[in-house]
């Protein structure tokens, strides 16, 4: 009897402590600061041609709407890439960072190590603001206050938001 009780007290410690390990784990990739972003309303998903007019968007940069049917490469671009085929990586569950030409180069280097697959930095001269965080139907625009690049801001945007856009594409976005 004693044998049977010590054994479940081992067994209840075991499934204690992996469980601790998962909430600590959890706790640690969870995203740290408030979400600053806003829901935009989404606008139809249509793939139009290179030589399409191009219609009104609801957001600047636009998170949703009509767009080319191919996608633009994941990583840091120095040079700008159409919004209609980052659209299309924000339907497949990319994020975008689209940032003003602007910004210092300190900034620029700052923001290459959010390269990665499924996150697409660009330069966009339309930009209102020095940064825009964009998904699938989210946007945070702001300004870099006293030369700091907010980076957990960033990388929580990049944890809430990444593959959640309507089609999940799997690694790395090819395309242009």
């Amino acid at each position: 009897m004693m044998r049977k009780v010590k054994n479940y007290g081992i067994v209840l410690l075991v499934i204690g402590g992996i469980s601790y390990g998962v909430y600590l784990f959890a706790q640690s990739v969870a995203p740290k600061g408030e979400d600053m972003s806003q829901s935009i309303p989404l606008l139809e998903a249509t793939h139009i041609a290179t030589d399409s007019p191009l219609g009104e968007y609801n957001s600047n940069p636009p998170t949703s709407g009509p767009h080319y049917g191919q996608t633009a490469r994941s990583g840091f671009r120095s040079e700008p890439v159409s919004d209609q085929n980052i659209i299309h990586n924000l339907e497949h569950g990319d994020v975008w960072i689209a940032y003003h030409p602007r910004i210092s180069e300190a900034m620029k280097e700052g923001l290459k190590q959010f390269a990665a697959a499924k996150v697409i930095i660009t330069p966009r001269e339309e930009n209102e603001t020095d940064i825009a965080l964009v998904a699938w139907g989210r946007l945070d625009t702001f300004t870099i206050e006293g030369g700091v690049l907010p980076e957990q801001r960033i990388q929580d945007f990049i944890t809430r938001y990444s593959n959640k856009g309507p089609e999940r594409v799997p690694g790395a976005s090819g395309g242009i």
